[in-house]
């Protein structure tokens, strides 16, 4: 069985694109040539910044005939008929047979095709998937029709088996295929030729190119760690820089370089900003001073000086870079000698934030109070928190986050300790923000959640007031993120914060929000709107725990649901709950009780929810069960009033083995009315019992 090696070179693929671009090449083709009837053993794909590359191993040498029948209309049906099946099978009227059916003869078709060559194949499944490639962003060029990323210069097509190997003759456009390709631009100038994947890769690695992305990443950071261990410092780790570097070179050279003595005293995140986003330069860590020292730049080629040319006009451009920084951040520090932080923030009253929600100004003020409403609820100093929302945006007017924007709230915490503000303050500002992401870390010093909670608590409830809502995938005001900010924030701290009940913390923000012209409607005060969107949220954040949506529908429709950390409690415990073997079978003993009970209710228009007595009680399981409940009873709701749900659960659980011997024992339905209508109450009390916990009626199976 032979093997395929295909590789499509061209000019520089950015480096963004090119995981994706093999991914894809994999894809296309590989399920192409299932599709016309190959298998194959294994398959791998590769890319560098100048070439696309697969391997299929195990290939089959051809495909197997084909024999298709298909059904066609009757041998009476109206010509048209015919003359359409004809059309869609290329056959003739005398090529189509005649069988017996149910409703009479009808016309078959019996197609075959014979079985193919595998060359013949991959030629046409290659030229469609390169002609069809679903690149971001293309370009033509030359006289051809060809569209791809950057101009492709050649196509290496090989099939090699033990017996010898053979090009696969595939032409694309002004490109044939060969069994050639091109090392490294610079230190391997010429074409070679190749005989398999081992020789191609081999060949290559002669040639100064590793074609494994993988290979080049672990290559970049052992040398940089290396590098900067033998002079006692340590390389940032950043995950997505190295894979994007992995993708700028074919033979990576590591150097290691300092940053200027000017330039030490920048704050690190500064440092590693523009290192990473100007010159996707790794920043280096004096692990003794916690400084960045140091860069590392990876270069595309070995040199005769050792990189010491390139090094020299890297640290250049850096200087360059560093010494703009630098003037932004002395600049920033004057303004703020001047005229304080809140100095540096006077000229956001000018800045709209929203034409609807008025200026960043105003939307400071609002979360300023909302802080300081928030700020006893998280055991945070009111006039602190008030103090710290008054400043915390006051770095969107520094120069310093206007060259780079990600360094908002960072620079904010520098700029107020410059101002000689509380430490509690300056974390608040590099904090507010936080958490962006699932995965970003929750603040938890009290001044801090407070302010944070109250920028995107402001946030929701403006839009909100707005009807500026998230619509299927549409979030352009990123209301989703706030949410989980704000649900992050809560469970993060176990916070007790009722969001929607009167004089609650939605119900102030959209007081505060309402007080401008136009937005004080009366559908305004209505948040439970806004608080579904925060249940929605929270399914989506706790499915990654495998608490089902179910589950968590059940919880919501009991009290005090705006109480997050309360509804996760209740949901966790539950969800353990109905996990069990005890929860399943009590869940179905419950629902048969719940099904019988309401039944009857309907029926004799009566509820049964008083006067069950254990005097009329006719068999020994009716009894048991009466006792069970009066213990589950005396447990279970002081149990619930301590939140002790695992205890509320365990007891409910002990429900279970009566409960099964009732339903086993007992008919409820009996003739005699008294017992009837006693076993009936009886059933309410199962039902009462689990009502505490959670509204089982909800869950699913």
């Amino acid at each position: 069985m032979p093997d395929l090696l295909l590789e499509l070179f061209s000019e520089e693929i950015p480096a963004r694109m090119q995981a994706r671009a093999a991914a894809d090449l994999k894809k296309l083709v590989t399920n192409g040539l299932v599709e016309a009837g190959l298998t194959y053993a294994s398959a791998g794909a590769f890319s560098t910044p100048r070439r696309l590359v697969l391997t299929i191993e195990g290939l089959t040498g051809e495909s197997k005939p084909m024999r298709e029948e298909r059904k066609g209309p009757k041998v009476d049906a109206p010509e048209k008929a015919l003359e359409g099946f004809l059309r869609s099978t290329g056959l003739s009227k005398d090529q189509l047979e005649r069988r017996d059916d149910k409703k009479g003869q009808v016309y078959f078709a019996v197609m075959t095709k014979p079985g193919r060559k595998a060359p013949e194949i991959i030629a046409e499944v290659v030229e469609q998937a390169i002609r069809n490639f679903p690149w971001p962003k293309s370009m033509r060029w030359g006289n051809g029709t060809l569209r791809w990323v950057r101009p492709l210069h050649s196509i290496l097509c090989l099939l090699s088996a033990e017996d010898g190997a053979e090009t696969v003759p595939l032409t694309v456009d002004q490109l044939t295929a060969s069994n050639t390709t091109e090392g490294h631009r610079f230190m391997a100038p010429g074409r070679f030729a190749v005989t398999s994947f081992d020789d191609y890769r081999a060949k290559l690695s002669r040639a100064f190119v590793m074609l494994d992305p993988a290979q080049r990443e672990a290559a970049i950071w052992h040398d940089a760690q290396n590098q900067a261990f033998a002079r006692g410092l340590e390389v940032v780790p950043d995950a997505g820089l190295l894979a994007e570097v992995a993708g700028l070179v074919e033979w990576p050279v590591v150097l290691l370089g300092d940053i200027g003595a000017p330039f030490l005293g920048l704050p690190s995140e500064v440092l590693q900003t523009s290192m990473r986003e100007h010159q996707k330069f790794f920043s280096v860590r004096n692990p003794k001073t916690g400084r960045i020292e140091g860069f590392v730049t990876v270069a595309n080629r070995e040199t005769a000086d050792h990189g010491a040319t390139i090094l020299a006009g890297n640290n250049k451009v850096l200087s360059a870079r560093l010494s703009d920084a630098n003037f932004f951040w002395e600049n920033d520090l004057r303004k703020i000698a001047q005229g304080g932080l809140e100095g540096m923030g006077a000229g956001l009253a000018h800045v709209t934030f929203h034409n609807k929600l008025g200026s960043q100004a105003d939307r400071i003020a609002r979360i300023a109070a909302l802080a300081r409403e928030i700020a006893p609820m998280v055991g945070a100093d009111a006039d602190m928190a008030e103090q710290a929302a008054k400043v915390v945006k006051a770095d969107l007017q520094s120069a310093m986050v206007g060259e780079f924007p990600e360094l908002q709230g960072t620079m904010g915490g520098y700029y107020a300790r410059a101002a000689g503000l509380p430490d509690a303050v300056a974390t608040a500002c590099k904090a507010h923000y936080s958490p962006l992401g699932p995965t970003d870390d929750v603040p938890t010093e009290p001044v801090s959640i407070a302010v944070a909670l109250a920028d995107k608590i402001d946030t929701l409830t403006g839009f909100w007031a707005i009807d500026e809502k998230p619509t299927g995938s549409k979030d352009p005001y990123a209301l989703r993120r706030a949410a989980l900010g704000v649900i992050r924030l809560i469970l993060g701290n176990s916070l007790r914060l009722n969001l929607n009940t009167r004089l609650s913390t939605f119900a102030k923000a959209a007081e505060l929000v309402g007080s401008r012209e136009g937005l004080n409607g009366p559908s305004f005060a209505d948040t439970n709107d806004l608080i579904s969107f925060f249940h929605d949220r929270l399914k989506v954040f706790l499915k990654d725990e495998g608490i089902r949506h179910d589950v968590i529908d059940a919880c919501i429709a009991m009290p005090n649901n705006d109480d997050l950390t309360l509804l996760v409690n209740r949901a966790r415990a539950l969800n353990a709950f109905i996990t069990s073997d005890d929860g399943t079978n009590l869940l179905q003993g419950f629902k048969r009780a719940n099904n019988i009970l309401t039944q009857a209710e309907q029926k004799d228009g009566v509820e049964y929810s008083y006067g069950a007595d254990v005097k009329f009680a006719e068999s020994d399981a009716e009894r048991e069960l009466f006792k069970a409940l009066d213990h589950a009873e005396t447990t279970i709701v002081p149990a619930m009033a301590a939140e002790d749900f695992a205890t509320a659960m365990a007891e409910l659980a002990k429900l279970r083995a009566p409960i099964d011997a009732f339903f086993d024992a007992v008919q409820v339905n009996s003739d005699n009315e008294i017992i009837r209508r006693n076993r009936l109450n009886l059933l309410h009390r199962i039902r009462a019992a689990c009502a505490p916990v959670a509204d089982l009626t909800k869950i699913e199976g």
